[in-house]
């Protein structure tokens, strides 16, 4: 396997919002962001977590506008490459200006994997912009290997710099990263990045696997924060691959102690949620549980079985009347529904 060099993506500053309702600060934008450029990351991501132009009633708010996250990176990540996430139909082409304008160096637009095409307009504006950008194909399992490469085919022609295969239930396994990884290589030699969860624990050792395999970039968060379980450790990471041999210049303590003073003090989950483990178990993406939720609480039914029942008709989007048919057929289960407790589930998750 090729060993060779990489570049950590660090989404604490985007993914990690998440978590706690997208209220990261401008000083802790200002302390993160800082901290990691001193420990020598060189690609910092920021924002919202569903990327440009999400800020809003429906998505939820950010504690700041994306202007304003940009006007702080601009002022304090002098020297590192920072960049925003960009969701086509949510930001809209005028949003990525206004990133170059404000110094992005990389946009990475993000569509469910079936959807690629809706990401050509910006992919080829954030070019003519002078960015580099990334096709990041959302819920990745959801499609088969052809049709993966195919989707790689569509970015690379469009301009794309670099591709991603992303684990947004966070449920693959190595074998399913280096199958997509292969159909990467079968028809192009296109920069490849991996965007892993940790909802079954398979996010650091996925991650490990896609360096292995010669992968570009690897996202990572401090602590893992993320949305649902969260995503690769970064300390995780930088640690596992010391005692693997490589040679990076990030210094462990230093890593520790940011990681400490800066994000520990917004983590809240101490224990593994079922509701996690079944996203991942089944491939069901975490950001459609308000729903699963509410139809579970109304017809009296155990989630678990509703998110597993509805991932073998669609793993990608969300159909609230397909869901609520299947909610309805299944057996009542106040028992289960007592020991999920859903809603101080959904409390804690701030969902």
């Amino acid at each position: 396997m090729n060993t060779g060099q990489f570049e950590i993506m660090d989404v604490t500053l985007r993914d990690g919002s998440y978590a706690i309702n997208y209220q990261f600060s401008l000083e802790d934008e200002q302390n993160i962001g800082t901290a990691l450029k001193d420990l020598g990351c060189k690609y910092i991501e920021i924002g919202h977590g569903m990327g440009l132009g999400a800020s809003n009633e429906r998505n939820g708010y950010a504690k700041h506008s994306d202007k304003e996250y940009l006007q702080c990176a601009m002022e304090y990540m002098q020297g590192v490459h920072y960049g925003m996430f960009c969701i086509p139909g949510i930001a809209k082409l005028e949003d990525i200006v206004m990133a170059a304008e404000y110094g992005c160096s990389f946009i990475r637009i993000g569509t469910n994997v079936e959807d690629v095409k809706k990401s050509e307009p910006y992919i080829k504006y954030a070019k003519q912009h002078k960015l580099m950008v990334t096709a990041n194909y959302m819920k990745s399992y959801a499609v088969t290997a052809e049709e993966f490469k195919q989707a790689v085919q569509y970015s690379e022609s469009w301009g794309a710099d670099l591709v991603y295969i992303v684990d947004s239930a966070g449920g693959m396994m190595p074998t399913d990263i280096e199958r997509y990884y292969n159909a990467i290589r079968q028809c192009s030699n296109i920069k490849t990045g991996f965007h892993g969860h940790n909802n079954i624990g398979m996010a650091l050792a996925n991650s490990l696997f896609a360096i292995q395999l010669g992968m570009d970039f690897i996202d990572c968060s401090l602590q893992g924060i993320g949305r649902s379980s969260g995503n690769t450790s970064f300390e995780y990471l930088v640690i596992c691959l010391k005692k693997m041999g490589y040679d990076l210049s990030i210094d462990t303590m230093e890593l520790l102690l940011a990681s400490k003073r800066y994000i520990y003090p917004f983590m809240k989950k101490t224990g593994i949620h079922p509701i996690d483990l079944e996203c991942g178990i089944a491939g069901f993406h975490s950001s459609y549980l308000k729903e699963v939720c509410k139809s579970a609480i109304e017809n009296e039914i155990n989630p678990l079985q509703l998110i597993e029942k509805y991932c073998t008709r669609d793993q990608v989007g969300l159909d609230c009347n397909l869901l609520n048919q299947m909610a309805v057929n299944l057996p009542k289960d106040k028992a289960s529904m007592e020991v999920i407790d859903i809603i101080s589930y959904l409390e804690a998750e701030n969902i």
